[in-house]
């Protein structure tokens, strides 16, 4: 029996089976054994077969992607976030909390490794001051220019959501964030069956808190569908090697076709062009320093988890 993995609550995984059956289904310990290095190797997107009495997974399909991030407390292991989507939405807000370029730099590079492309969805609009507007404003702009769709919203009163509709449409779509972005909020919007739990954030850290513990795809119109995740504190990247970094980076893959030298870091190099294109202001300091804070990555003692 085959189907499609669409709750994942840490110990079970509800499938829906070809069949239409809703079933919830574990995973034989050995099954963590098969050479992944994941602290979930079943991830919801999944495509699986399950034995006949519906009670374990037996084997995963082939994944076309995944979008993985290094396991907090596990470094040498990673984290599936969803498999086999068409899209990412990146909940991303200027304030409350504050969403760094660091951070939005490590989603867009490891989906750019496995062939993600991702819309960044600036929330919290409506809250901003006219500072904090022309900051976003910045950030737009700039992610833009590399050749990322961004939209601003506001969840809370409905700005804007209606834009998300044509780009939902027939598409398996991740939403996923820092904790506190509101991305409940704008689900619940979205799907207002969903009835998923919000709360606000940490007044005194500015910091967000879990509201959503499991990830779960959710049916839109349409045939399509959005995956609920977690929210994140960190993004550590995983298994990218330093001489593969510069491709996940549009801009400095870009121009790194004119170095000097083949194998250049971009680091101190001669006749290196993405220095020389840093230096003429052609590329975000921003995303020069996310660049180098990846290549330290490969440093296992150089994670730090509040990315």
């Amino acid at each position: 029996m085959k189907g499609l993995v669409i709750r994942n609550t840490g110990s079970w995984y509800t499938v829906l089976t070809d069949d239409g059956q809703m079933v919830n289904c574990k995973i034989k310990g050995n099954f963590r054994l098969k050479g992944i290095r994941s602290t979930n190797p079943v991830a919801v997107g999944d495509r699986v077969e399950i034995t006949p009495d519906f009670s374990f997974i037996t084997a995963i399909e082939d994944r076309r992607n995944y979008i993985v991030r290094r396991s907090q407390n596990l470094s040498k292991q990673s984290h599936i976030i969803a498999a086999n989507v068409d899209q990412a939405f990146l909940i991303v807000t200027v304030n409350y909390p504050e969403t760094s370029t660091t951070f939005i730099d490590r989603f867009l590079a490891s989906a750019e490794a496995y062939s993600v492309p991702v819309v960044l969805v600036f929330n919290k609009t409506d809250r901003l001051s006219a500072d904090e507007r022309h900051v976003q404003e910045m950030m737009i702009r700039l992610y833009e220019t590399i050749g990322y769709r961004c939209v601003a919203i506001s969840a809370r009163t409905g700005e804007g959501v209606d834009d998300l509709w044509p780009l939902l449409n027939g598409k398996i779509t991740l939403f996923s964030g820092n904790s506190g972005v509101g991305k409940s909020t704008l689900i619940n919007r979205l799907v207002p069956d969903a009835n998923l739990r919000t709360s606000e954030i940490s007044d005194a850290h500015n910091t967000g808190m879990h509201t959503t513990t499991f990830s779960e795809m959710i049916p839109l119109p349409g045939s399509s569908f959005l995956i609920d995740t977690p929210g994140i504190k960190g993004f550590g990247t995983f298994d990218m090697e330093p001489e593969e970094m510069t491709s996940y980076f549009k801009e400095i893959f870009h121009f790194s076709k004119d170095c000097r030298f083949s194998n250049c870091t971009h680091t101190h190099e001669p006749g290196c062009a993405v220095l020389k294109a840093l230096d003429d202001h052609l590329i975000a300091p921003s995303r020069y320093q996310s660049y180098l804070s990846m290549l330290d990555d490969k440093d296992d003692g150089k994670y730090r988890p509040a990315y």
